[in-house]
């Protein structure tokens, strides 16, 4: 008989987490250690050079954060004892055979035991180093599925992919595997053996020409974005990360492999508890730029939908998908996702900022209270760098020209010019989302939500539709955005 629930689910289970040390993983972490103290072991693969650093990582990085503190209070002077008790870390790595678990015991007893694999372990740059990002992005599925064949009680392996492996379409992106596609320019198919092969070469010759480190750095980036675009995708990221699933595809008659697409993740909506943020990605970094005056003008589509999911209905949808994914279903797929269920417009983010900002502008390190206005969005790159040349590089190069005589010339150079890298760096990386025309399906999904009891749907809430985003980014995103900000630049001076 299948578990009735998803706490019946968790009950006496081995669930193995890797990239455990992860935004989305540690809040993982701490939902099944809350809805389920009856959870029988969580394996956390985290990279460490042996067990002892390991459980050092998980101990600095997971046990000791703030999002803890209710099992804190639940559990009292007990709390770290019976965390250990549940919790079991893994020297690993994910871009090596058998997941780099060198502890030959420690692995027979995970080949044994574990019910339910969660591979979160990812490099989320979008201008990796191409090596890198085809080690961990891609084969890293390819050893964790092969590690997941070999236990013998294994019930579900649940990737976490990306939602935007699809961006470069328009129309709705269907729950839909990948196939393997043909180069844009119609000349080669993807293989990705020969781009495994492709990559170790331009490697193995800049070594052999004795390149520097820095030299060998900005190459491999290099090569990663051409590689993509070769193919069709924007970046090294969704490459790999597209490349991951096409491989996990091949094993969906064999193994009881699905795949979670979240679009951009921002911080918790409600658990554990409101604005919880590990980091600026995706419109946080526009969020930061702008109140702090840098940004004066954005690449988009302000009619489209910017699709954004906070991190506890990742979370959540998460565990609907191991408690309710049908056993033996054609169904691989899950998008979780707002453009569909409760889409929010560019142009309604842009203007909650300007009135978040007007009303609680970013105080400078000056003391001066940054000044922000309405931004100058631009639907086109050519039109972006058009107006970058207008409003940055001639008054630079003027600049320059007539000489940087006093500290007062060399401050405003230097402002100017981080102004512009930094206007140019977002729009350089967020263009293939902002100016997005699609929206993603969330049919598989819905499906398995009204599969749930009503028990289930208050205990791991994953239906975006529920969102009052207004409320949501004034009263919780940007404040929690803006104080991490703040903790890391007083950490930083430090």
């Amino acid at each position: 008989m299948e578990p009735s629930g998803v706490t019946e689910r968790l009950l006496n289970r081995t669930v193995l987490i890797t990239g455990a040390t992860g935004f989305i993983a540690k809040l993982l972490v701490e939902k099944i250690l809350r809805l389920q103290p009856r959870v029988k072991r969580l394996y956390l693969l985290v990279r460490a050079g042996d067990q002892v650093s390991a459980e050092k990582r998980v101990e600095s990085e997971i046990l000791q954060l703030q999002i803890f503190e209710s099992l804190r209070e639940k559990h009292q002077t007990h709390f770290s004892s019976w965390f250990w008790s549940k919790v079991y870390p893994v020297a690993g790595d994910v871009s090596l055979k058998n997941l780099g678990i060198g502890n030959a015991d420690l692995a027979k007893d995970m080949v044994e035991e574990t019910n339910i694999i969660v591979h979160m372990a990812a490099t989320v740059s979008f201008r990796e180093r191409y090596d890198t990002a085809l080690a961990i992005n891609t084969m890293g599925v390819k050893h964790v599925i092969e590690f997941a064949s070999r236990c013998a009680k294994v019930e579900l392996i649940l990737l976490a992919s990306t939602a935007i492996v699809n961006v470069d379409k328009a129309g709705i992106m269907l729950e839909k595997p990948l196939h393997q596609r043909r180069s844009y320019d119609g000349q080669s198919d993807l293989d990705i053996s020969e781009e495994m092969a492709f990559a170790e070469a331009k490697l193995k010759e800049l070594i052999c020409s004795n390149a520097s480190e820095d030299t060998i750095r900005r190459t491999m980036k290099k090569i990663g974005t051409q590689r993509a675009r070769k193919f069709g995708w924007a970046n090294a990221y969704v490459f790999t990360k597209a490349m991951g699933e096409i491989l996990a595809c091949e094993y969906r008659s064999q193994l009881p492999v699905v795949i979670i697409r979240p679009t951009a993740t921002i911080s918790t909506w409600k658990e554990p508890f409101p604005g919880w943020i590990e980091g600026v990605n995706t419109i946080d970094t526009w969020v930061t730029n702008y109140g702090k005056g840098r940004m004066k003008f954005l690449v988009g589509d302000t009619a489209t939908a910017i699709d954004i999911v906070p991190a506890d209905i990742v979370v959540n949808a998460m565990l609907c998908i191991v408690s309710c994914h049908p056993q033996g279903s054609l169904d691989m797929i899950y998008h979780i996702g707002s453009s569909t269920r409760n889409p929010l417009k560019i142009s309604e983010l842009i203007h909650l900022m300007c009135r978040y900002f007007t009303k609680k502008p970013y105080i400078n390190v000056e003391g001066d209270a940054v000044k922000v206005r309405q931004p100058n969005v631009q639907a086109a790159m050519a039109s972006f760098y058009e107006l970058m040349d207008i409003h940055y590089k001639v008054p630079l190069q003027d600049m320059i020209r007539h000489g940087l005589s006093t500290a007062i010339d060399h401050n405003r150079y230097y402002q100017l010019k981080r102004e512009y890298n930094v206007t140019v760096a977002i729009a350089e990386a967020y263009w293939p989302v902002t100016l997005f025309k699609g929206r993603f399906d969330d049919s598989n999904m819905q499906k398995l939500i009204t599969m749930m009891d009503e028990r289930d749907r208050e205990l791991i809430p994953c239906d975006t539709k529920f969102i009052n985003w207004e409320k949501y980014l004034m009263e919780t995103h940007i404040p929690g955005v803006m104080e991490y900000e703040s903790r890391e630049a007083a950490r930083a001076r430090l």
